[in-house]
């Protein structure tokens, strides 16, 4: 997979699961700024294992790579709804 490539889909990643933060965490509106930089780092902290998962899953079962992109994007929307809900980064 090509470089660009593999930014776009860090960017697509990204921001489906800041999305879904946004969508499923009211604390997310309301969050100190340092709250939701610890969320964001919480969830960065996430994307190489997401990453190779998504990648790994997608290129053993090509048919599911949007079920395999979408569990990428609860793993780090779970991440940082943990930090900012609980409080544990």
């Amino acid at each position: 997979m090509s470089t660009a490539a593999i930014d776009t889909l860090g960017t697509q990643l990204a921001e489906a699961a800041l999305r879904l933060v946004a969508e499923l965490c009211p604390e997310a509106r309301s969050a100190p700024e340092e709250r939701l930089e610890a969320a964001c780092a919480a969830m960065r902290a996430q994307v190489p294992a997401a990453v190779d998962e998504l990648l790994a899953d997608a290129e053993a079962a090509p048919w599911m790579a949007e079920i395999a992109f979408r569990s990428a994007v609860l793993t780090l929307a779970h991440a940082g709804i943990q930090v900012l809900v609980e409080g544990r980064p």
